[in-house]
Parts: structure tokens; C-alpha cells; sequence
């Protein structure tokens, strides 16, 4: 599996979603039925983009990033609308963790967005 870069430190799952990520007019198209939730992967993109780290997301409380659990241990998402969010993981090798397990979010320099927008809450 190949995985492409937009701006580093942004990978991408799906070259798809890297095409969509550089390009707001198919960005727009893509989303067309909900431009509230384009507008919002747009921000969410950007605020990753220009952090040096994790750590500094939380500077957006818009974000609300936070760490995922059970069957999606090890992803991260960011809120975008409703119940949709921006999936991810951490690819720095190796994952930056503090000494009881937690991950260590300022240590976090790189992500691979998994999923643009997706509810999981089903």
C-alpha cells in the first residue's frame, strides 16, 4: 500500500482523499451537499498542517481532538459536524509514548489522515 504526502507531516490513506485535501474545488464538489462539513475539513486540515505537533491542536478547541478506544485504539479524530469526524493515526516511528503507555501528543510531528469524514458513532 502506498501512502502520499499533501504537506508534511499530512499522509494520507487514500490517494482520493490527498486529491480532495489539495484541491478545494473538489473539495467543495465532494461535499457539495454539505458545505458546512467541507469548510470544516478544510480548517481541520489546515490546523494540522501548521502545528509543529499534537500538542498544539488543542490550542483549537474547535478540533476537540482526542484519542479513540476499543476496536479503533491507536486513531485519533477531530470533530468536523454532527456526529462526522476526521480519522487519523499517529506515524512518527516510533509512536512517542510517555512512561505509563499514554501517547505523548507533544512528541506527535507526523499523522495519516485514515478517513476525511466519517460518523463511527453507529
Amino acid at each position: 500500500m502506498t501512502f502520499v504526502a499533501v504537506l508534511k507531516p499530512i499522509l494520507f490513506k487514500r490517494e482520493k482523499d490527498r486529491q480532495l485535501a489539495n484541491n478545494d474545488s473538489k473539495l467543495k464538489r465532494e461535499f457539495r451537499g454539505n458545505p458546512r462539513r467541507a469548510k470544516a475539513i478544510r480548517a481541520r486540515l489546515d490546523e494540522l498542517a501548521d502545528a509543529d505537533n499534537l500538542g498544539l491542536i488543542g490550542a483549537f478547541p474547535q478540533a476537540r481532538c482526542h484519542e479513540l478506544k476499543a476496536n479503533r485504539a491507536g486513531q485519533l479524530a477531530v470533530k468536523l459536524d454532527k456526529g462526522f469526524r476526521m480519522v487519523f493515526e499517529v506515524v512518527n516511528d516510533p509512536i512517542p509514548e510517555k512512561t505509563d503507555g499514554g501517547l505523548e501528543w507533544n512528541r506527535v510531528t507526523a499523522v495519516r489522515i485514515l478517513e476525511l469524514a466519517e460518523d463511527y458513532h453507529d
